[in-house]
């Protein structure tokens, strides 16, 4: 008779935590994030192959293999294999552990890609421009915002899709194979992305014209008459100019801001700015 090897919530959550603070742990070339993904799920392994040390062997060598992703949204791939050497351990003969490895294969490229550019190329950009929108004029406040909420989304984000990988199990490959569902969620925080870094943009990008005309008691800037058209003008054409150059030009930051020193350099000599 086949004994039903259950794992409890506690259990589980356990192995949630140890993936939040020991996924990078042990990273090398061989393995890359192996062994943290074997230590992450080493305890409730232990607990369901309590009496088969030789499956626990099979079972931690299994989960040491190579494995490499995004860390945040890459957190549901080893709850989706803690679910899956549940089932194997439970069943056996008609469970075959090579789902295990294969899964995490399958997942684990399209999660790393998801991850770095809603997370790494979204998100942390947008965090980052709120951020420097309230470090003006030297305020520590920007850089503890940016601290404390971008380590409370990755907390939260990374113990809910663990435990979310091991209640779906294999359907969630289902559900992470979605294009159209990946595309409305990256359009959307794009979307976001562009507002929050405009209006840091136009509050933080100063380039003000000195130049004026003067007649009599009357002097005239030419930045007042930008202003009346379009406010922040000159601005706003460097901000796009930058992007220009580092979208289309291929311009690396640190050449972006030597360009930038060098136009400003020369605007100040000549005093047009």
């Amino acid at each position: 008779m086949m004994s039903n090897k259950k794992l409890t919530k506690k259990d589980v959550s356990k192995a949630s935590w140890r993936w939040l603070f020991f996924h990078q742990s042990s990273h090398n070339y061989e393995r890359m994030m192996g062994t943290g993904f074997c230590h992450s799920l080493s305890g409730s392994l232990e607990k369901l192959y309590e009496d088969d040390k030789e499956g626990l062997s099979e079972a931690l060598t299994r989960n040491m293999a190579f494995f490499n992703t995004e860390p945040q949204l890459g957190s549901i791939i080893p709850g989706v294999a803690l679910a899956l050497e549940e089932s194997y351990a439970n069943d056996k003969e008609n469970f075959d552990p090579e789902i295990i490895p294969s899964t995490k294969n399958a997942l684990m490229g399209p999660l790393a890609g998801i991850g770095d550019s809603i997370l790494v190329g979204t998100l942390n950009p947008i965090l980052l421009s709120i951020g420097i929108g309230l470090s003006k004029d030297g305020s520590p406040l920007g850089a503890i915002f940016f601290m404390i909420v971008w380590v409370a989304l990755v907390v939260a984000l990374k113990y809910s899709l663990f435990i979310k990988g091991y209640q779906l199990g294999l359907d969630t490959i289902k559900i992470l194979m979605n294009n159209e569902l990946k595309m409305k969620i990256t359009t959307a925080l794009t979307m976001i992305g562009l507002i929050v870094i405009g209006g840091v943009a136009s509050t933080t990008v100063k380039a003000p014209i000195i130049v004026q005309f003067t007649s009599g008691d009357m002097a005239i800037t030419i930045q007042s008459i930008f202003d009346k058209i379009t406010p922040n003008l000159p601005a706003l054409l460097i901000t796009l100019a930058s992007y220009y150059l580092v979208a289309k030009k291929g311009w690396n930051s640190n050449k972006l801001l030597i360009g930038i020193l060098g136009f400003a350099f020369i605007m100040v000599l000549f005093k047009i700015m």
